[in-house]
């Protein structure tokens, strides 16, 4: 999760109200297409790899079975209809696959095995199911829900796969959050009352709970087994929070939160007693913890700055400066390469002034 899908214009309030503006869009045939010459990569520090790769970059998912990278991304919002899917390389991030799509790609998710993932159209209230192996699209859910004003979905923002159940966070007032079962790709419950604009997803194996986070500034802890809200957490201060992405720590149980309230700060949750026990402060967007290493990363898009914690002290051990915004993060299964997206800003008619990047950092 994983980051919020990063409209044009700052400020998550008007990053909302810019994907529920944007019209559906035109529909066209799926495709594959043939792979461009890669460009060569720019080194940035010498353990980080940078490559320009597309406009509209967003989530990422690796898949063990193809031994690739793909990228989800809604390409330009400046008359651009669709996105795409590209697959890249894992070490030297060249691209080796493309899918051109007819629409727009935001967040993604695999299976364990890495054989499909899936990817959220946001503008669209959809999902889609992708062959690993081939990047072809296989299936399309429309999730549905109740229709705005401008007769648009609510927004399909992060996926969270759990066994058989695949978690989709809607970006609505109010939101909720829908379950499509994986084996049938149907619609099998909806969980409502989720608060205002359902963003991060993220499940405990050792709480044995889903965590979802939202725009009131609460935790949702939802029990897998019933979809039923059980808790509700907040940071206990009367302050107000945006929260959005979270990782989580399971052998200490603390549960790490970004919010993008005017406080600009990173929450730590004790996850048995439901209380804030650190703020971690600056602004900050997507958040990862690394197990194999003890550290927690966090992207910050003002600051155009990616930081490595020690998890235990929290003091920063590292952090790397770049041109343009990190937004998305990504940590390989053995925890020794971090991956990064960096976006374009954008101009006043939604367009870029270059297309977005993907880093990769070597972690050992």
């Amino acid at each position: 999760m994983k980051s919020f899908c990063s409209l044009p214009k700052s400020g998550i309030a008007t990053l909302i109200a810019a994907t529920l503006a944007l019209t559906a869009c035109q529909h066209q045939p799926e495709k594959t297409a043939v792979p461009t010459p890669a460009v060569a990569a720019k080194p940035v520090y010498p353990q980080v790899t940078q490559r320009e790769v597309g406009d509209g970059l967003y989530e990422m998912a690796y898949s063990p079975v193809a031994d690739a990278l793909y990228v989800a991304s809604a390409q330009s919002f400046k008359n651009v209809n669709g996105g795409v899917i590209y697959r890249l390389n894992p070490v030297t991030l060249a691209t080796e696959g493309e899918t051109h799509t007819d629409l727009k790609n935001f967040g993604m998710a695999a299976d364990d095995a890495g054989a499909v993932f899936y990817t959220s159209n946001s503008l669209d209230g959809t999902i889609s199911k992708v062959d690993a192996r081939s990047g072809k699209v296989l299936q399309r859910l429309n999730l549905g829900g109740k229709k705005d004003k401008d007769g648009d979905l609510p927004g399909a923002r992060e996926l969270l796969l759990q066994g058989h159940n695949l978690y989709v966070s809607r970006v609505a007032d109010p939101g909720f959050i829908s379950i499509v079962d994986t084996r049938t790709f149907k619609l099998a419950g909806t969980i409502q009352h989720a608060g205002k604009w359902v963003t991060g997803l993220l499940y405990s194996p050792s709480m044995g709970v889903v965590y979802a986070a939202n725009g009131d500034g609460d935790i949702l802890v939802i029990n897998p087994r019933t979809h039923k809200i059980e808790h509700r957490w907040t940071a206990g201060d009367s302050k107000k929070y945006l929260f959005l992405n979270m990782a989580e720590d399971p052998a200490t149980g603390r549960l790490f939160v970004t919010d993008n309230s005017q406080g600009k700060t990173t929450l730590v949750f004790d996850e048995h007693t439901g209380r804030v026990i650190k703020r971690i402060p600056g602004d900050a967007l997507g958040i990862k913890f690394n197990a194999q290493r003890n550290e927690i990363y966090i992207s910050q898009r003002e600051t155009k700055k990616v930081l490595q914690l020690d998890a235990t002290t929290y003091a920063v051990k590292h952090s790397w400066s770049f041109d343009t915004n990190p937004n998305s993060l990504l940590v390989s299964p053995d925890g020794n390469t971090l991956y990064v997206t960096l976006k374009q800003p954008f101009n006043k008619d939604n367009s870029t002034p270059g297309k977005d990047s993907v880093v990769r950092i070597a972690l050992k």
